[in-house]
């Protein structure tokens, strides 16, 4: 991809943040092409989409086999990609660096950083640490001269703690901590209570991000709010593989082809034609 047309594609993401949105997530060049054919302006990966695609648990992909799935996707469509590069894929903050280097020179316009460990001793990261993931993050698009947007995950609401803690506070003191090391947005999973999307809303001033769940508040309700986006996570992959769940069982059980062969709305034409 040309540099003047990736700088582009950055600002008009960056722009999409003006305003209220929905990001779909995609796992592959066919999910990413149908979505921007529904006519998103805009659309991120699912790691755990993708992971599961090739055979691996979310968590435990090798990066290379991520960054395939990411260049497919890119080139499949014309409009901005954002890339969930996980907790970076490394220890340090130079690798955390390095990992949004090659998918920026993929062709990507931004990335998701997440600040959950898989370490049930600690299972959040260390602030200063998750600031200095940024803030070397936030140099190299720098040094590219590509305005790379960084989006924030911060996951208080979305780990599971045998000791409680205030969820809000915690989040609201990391948004902060993150905005100040060169975040662009602050993304919250697993958040969904309009009392607390609304304290949220009050306590930041950067773009926030809420992910599609059941219980979630309407997308009326949260662009009133000044909601951004709206990202899908893994959610669509889900319910395509629940689908496919529903007529293989169909087909098993009670030799049932109807789904497969009379009610899809892709023909074999246009599956051709993506």
């Amino acid at each position: 991809m040309e540099r003047t047309q990736s700088i582009q594609k950055a600002i008009d993401f960056e722009k999409l943040h003006s305003n209220f949105f929905i990001l779909p997530n995609a796992w592959d060049a066919a999910s990413a092409k149908i979505f921007e054919q529904c006519g998103f302006k805009a659309l991120g990966t699912t790691s755990a989409g993708i992971a599961a695609s090739y055979g691996y648990a979310d968590r435990s992909m090798p990066f290379d086999t991520m960054l395939d799935a990411v260049r497919n996707i890119v080139h499949a469509v014309d409009i901005p990609v954002t890339v969930d590069i996980e907790d970076g894929y490394g220890e340090t903050p130079e690798d955390a660096a390095e990992a949004v280097k090659k998918v920026i020179t993929a062709g990507a316009v931004g990335i998701n950083l997440e600040d959950s460990t898989m370490d049930p001793q600690k299972p959040l990261q260390d602030i200063s640490f998750q600031q200095k993931k940024i803030d070397a993050i936030r140099e190299l698009g720098e040094r590219l001269g590509i305005p790379v947007f960084i989006n924030a995950r911060t996951d208080p609401y979305w780990i599971k703690l045998e000791t409680p803690f205030n969820k809000l506070d915690e989040t609201i003191k990391r948004a902060h901590a993150y905005q100040e090391a060169g975040a662009d947005c602050i993304f919250v999973p697993g958040i969904k209570t309009l009392t607390d999307i609304r304290t949220l809303r009050q306590e930041i001033n950067a773009p926030i991000n809420v992910l599609a769940a059941p219980g979630l508040p309407s997308a009326h309700e949260l662009e009133a709010l000044g909601i951004q986006r709206i990202s899908t996570g893994s959610g669509p992959y889900r319910a395509v593989l629940s689908f496919l769940q529903s007529i293989g069982q169909e087909m098993l059980e009670r030799g049932i082809f109807e789904p497969v062969t009379s009610t899809s709305k892709i023909t074999y034409d246009d599956l051709l034609r993506l």
